[in-house]
């Protein structure tokens, strides 16, 4: 009986190092939630992928937009072998001990939203507050006379959204173009839409309408069209959803500042790697590589859907 229990526990100490004892290292990339925004980030590790044979490259969403799911899921990550982990914190303000818990056991990364108060390695991304001084720029180009306008944005507590609305008030001071109201949906598609359903029936004299996240400007368009004022309210837009480009297209939207999500992927699979081979001449003093956004309009919107089709292959 003695030596039938041995022989188990022998079998089962090798299968629970078998787990670690991986041939390739992994690389992570983790994101705030299912949206179709992080197609171009996948593409861009898929790439780095091909760059990086020697790894193993994986691009994780958790099952909801949650601080806590994500923390289990990045928790599990490093419990099955992960070598390095890129994250957009959901809430990087109320996660610093979560996130630092994660940083002590695998270099941290962040991207899209920085958690910079923790020990994360580097931030990979946008400057978001330089985001959101561009939609205000767009905003006062459309509405040179002013206006009011209510935003839309995923993740209220995130840095990336508190950033951009920042961003965006800045660029509007001494400007007749205000922003009075943001609300924020948790990455609910529902909610997104009867926000800006339910603003739009509180403010039906409402001048513009912002959406802060990717999925926001399309859930705009379509409330927007339902109700029959497509085109008389100014829409500011982010990132570069179908409808979102299509409505830049047709003018029904003035707008949309675009991010590189594909160059975080990219480069921020290349960053973690060149970490883990003791190369860091990569990363800036400041510990933030700024991949710079950019103002799509009618003249230029054309061109940039084509870079976009030929980065992901249609």
């Amino acid at each position: 009986m003695n030596a039938r229990i041995s022989a188990l526990a022998l079998v089962v100490a090798l299968t629970a190092s078998s787990g670690f004892a991986q041939d390739k290292k992994t690389l992570v990339f983790v994101v705030n939630g299912a949206s179709d925004f992080w197609k171009l980030a996948e593409a861009g590790v898929k790439k780095a992928q091909e760059e990086l044979p020697n790894y193993d490259l994986q691009f994780k969403y958790p099952e909801q937009a949650a601080a806590a799911i994500q923390q289990r899921l990045m928790d599990d990550l490093v419990a099955a072998g992960a070598s390095a982990i890129m994250v957009s914190a959901v809430d990087p303000k109320s996660s610093t001990e979560a996130l630092n818990r994660i940083g002590s056991q695998v270099p941290l990364f962040t991207t899209d939203s920085d958690a910079p108060d923790t020990n994360r390695v580097a931030y990979i991304g946008s400057s978001n507050t330089d985001a959101g001084m561009q939609a205000g720029e767009i905003a006062k180009k459309a509405m040179p006379d002013g206006g009011k306008c209510i935003g839309f944005v995923g993740l209220l507590g995130a840095d990336n959204a508190r950033e951009r609305i920042d961003g965006m008030k800045a660029a509007l001071e001494g400007s007749n173009v205000e922003l009075i109201d943001v609300r924020g949906d948790d990455i609910d598609m529902t909610r997104a839409k009867r926000n800006v359903e339910d603003a739009l029936a509180a403010n039906p004299d409402i001048d513009c309408m912002v959406g802060f996240y990717s999925y926001n400007p399309p859930r705009i368009y379509e409330v927007l069209k339902e109700a029959g004022k497509l085109g008389e309210v100014t829409v500011v837009a982010f990132d570069e959803d179908p409808i979102t480009l299509g409505g830049v297209k047709e003018g029904t939207i003035a707008g949309t500042v675009v991010q590189q999500p594909y160059e975080w992927g990219y480069q921020g699979m290349k960053l973690m790697a060149a970490h883990l081979e003791g190369d860091d001449s990569m990363i800036p003093e400041n510990k933030l590589v700024i991949v710079p956004t950019a103002i799509i309009d009618k003249d230029n919107v054309d061109a940039f859907e084509a870079e976009l089709k030929a980065r992901i292959g249609g």
